[in-house]
């Protein structure tokens, strides 16, 4: 056997170890020669399993499981693990909501704390000037007659208590004057008769004074009658009240009737407004409380009436009800007719916990304000609200004073964050299950579009990120204007989110493809 020398093992050494250098070499340049694969680091601890709460419905329905099943469709519920599923929600407590900061302040989002205050408000109500009903007086003579002159000849002469009105004639009224004189004469006369005859001629004379004063003649007429005076002809009416003539249907020569009025006079130095207040004000007045009147036809003036009388029906039409303001009417400014507003201040003088109007979001069937719990955290408060002023609302239950409020884009985090989907944390189902807005995609056909409703049909193909099959469902237009370059039959491809139990809304809408189509350039010139 023969053995190297070493000169021979030298050389060898030498080619192996240039070798071993130009392939290193090579593959250092880009050689597409592999290489040994790197020893495996040390795998990191296996993370700990989250629990498993419970099981959802894959629709967003109000049903939940304790172990896996499918619902109707053959689509599987969902997991909901402590901490949340993966939405964007997930880590937030039950029924929070949170948007990132960037978000809050494109939003505009202001918070105000809930405060105590005196909640007083002002109730309005738009009325007219009325003429006071028991200062308004008609003139009708009783008996049937012919006027023969008028003292007051036009409407609205203003006219004093006792001043002639017209004078009449009436053969009734001048065979009662007669009667009367007679028998006046006649009790002088017989004043040393028997007190029999005395008695009988006094009870004839005071019959015929009753007959004309049930007339309305005048005591002056009257007591002239009873002095001696001779009959007139014709006699002379006087106004009962001082005031304005509204009416007068009196002429020279006509024929009247009894009964039949023939001047009406109103006292107008003082009137009535009668306004109309909203059947949700009403329990904030009463009687004796002091109002504001504005007038139109005097902007510069204000006056000060008091509710007299609130009336016991309300108007079906506008849902009011009449109530009567009493007020002076110094120079007679106020006209029946006018259109007047009436101011009322109301409200009690505890102070009760308050919030902002704007902070209150109101379903219908409920009221929901948004506190603010950190940055970028919300949570729904559901609240029973009391009485309201022009800028504030009495809060009587669910919150306390010093929690801040939303009361500025609070609809738009509900836009936003999928508000319903928190608030199921207030209802009968669990709190865990209150989700966020995370988005999901599908491709399909668009079948149908209805933009008075603003919802489309569409046949979708699976949703892995829900676990759904193929299937044509509506869906929620999240604006209108996402399907104005489509039509009927078109493929698209979509982009939708929970916003509440059994809602998907649609947030973008493109041509099938279309995606691919933008990324690609993206890629290629990534490659290079």
């Amino acid at each position: 056997m023969r053995y190297a020398t070493p000169a021979v093992l030298a050389a060898l050494l030498l080619a192996a170890g240039g070798g071993y250098w130009l392939g290193k070499s090579r593959v250092g340049a880009g050689d597409t020669a592999p290489t040994a694969a790197p020893a495996p680091a040390v795998a990191p601890a296996a993370s700990s399993p989250r629990k498993l709460l419970y099981y959802r419905n894959p629709m967003g329905l109000a049903d939940t499981s304790p172990v896996p099943k499918k619902d109707s469709m053959g689509m599987d519920y969902i997991a909901v693990y402590e901490g949340g599923d993966g939405v964007a929600n997930s880590g937030a407590a039950a029924g929070e909501i949170r948007i990132s900061t960037e978000k809050v302040q494109k939003l505009g989002v202001r918070t105000e704390p809930a405060a105590l205050r005196e909640l007083a408000r002002q109730v309005r109500a738009s009325g007219r000037v009325e003429i006071d009903e028991r200062r308004l007086v008609n003139v009708s003579p009783k008996f049937e007659g012919w006027v023969e002159r008028l003292h007051v000849n036009a409407t609205g002469q203003p006219v004093a208590k006792g001043q002639p009105l017209f004078e009449v004639y009436s053969p009734e009224l001048v065979s009662a004057q007669r009667e009367y004189a007679i028998a006046a004469r006649g009790v002088a006369t017989l004043k040393d008769a028997s007190a029999e005859t005395q008695s009988g001629m006094r009870q004839i004379s005071e019959a015929s004074l009753a007959r004309l004063r049930n007339w309305d003649i005048s005591e002056e007429q009257i007591k002239a009658l009873a002095g001696g005076g001779e009959v007139r002809r014709t006699l002379t009416f006087r106004s009962p009240a001082g005031g304005v003539v509204l009416e007068k249907k009196a002429v020279a020569g006509m024929r009247f009737m009894p009964g039949e009025t023939l001047y009406q006079i109103a006292d107008v130095s003082a009137v009535w407004v009668l306004a109309d207040v909203f059947e949700r004000d009403i329990a904030q007045l009463k009687a004796g409380q002091k109002v504001k009147v504005a007038i139109n036809a005097y902007p510069d003036k204000s006056f000060t009436g008091t509710i007299a009388f609130i009336y016991p029906t309300l108007k079906a039409e506008t849902r009011t009800v009449p109530v009567r303001i009493e007020l002076a009417n110094p120079g007679g400014l106020l006209k029946p007719a006018m259109y007047a507003s009436v101011e009322l201040a109301v409200g009690g003088r505890d102070q009760v916990v308050t919030v902002p109007l704007s902070a209150v979001i109101d379903s219908g069937t409920r009221q929901v304000v948004l506190l603010q719990k950190g940055a970028g955290r919300f949570e729904p408060r559901e609240v029973k609200l009391g009485a309201r002023s022009d800028e504030y609302v009495e809060v009587r239950e669910g919150l306390a004073a010093g929690e801040a409020v939303v009361v500025a884009a609070n609809f738009l985090i509900d836009a936003e964050s999928n508000l319903k989907a928190a608030l199921g944390g207030l209802s009968a189902v669990p709190a865990q299950a209150a989700k966020g807005s995370v988005s999901h995609q599908a491709r399909g056909t668009l079948e149908a579009i209805d933009l008075k409703n603003g919802t489309v049909t569409v046949t979708h193909a699976p949703v892995a990120s829900l676990n759904w099959p193929a299937m044509t469902m509506d869906f929620i237009l999240a604006n209108p204007s996402l399907a104005d370059k489509f039509k009927a039959g078109s493929p698209v491809d979509i982009e939708f989110v929970e916003r509440g139990p059994g809602e998907w809304v649609v947030t973008k809408m493109q041509p099938k493809g279309a995606a691919a189509v933008t990324a690609a350039p993206a890629a290629a010139h990534k490659d290079h």
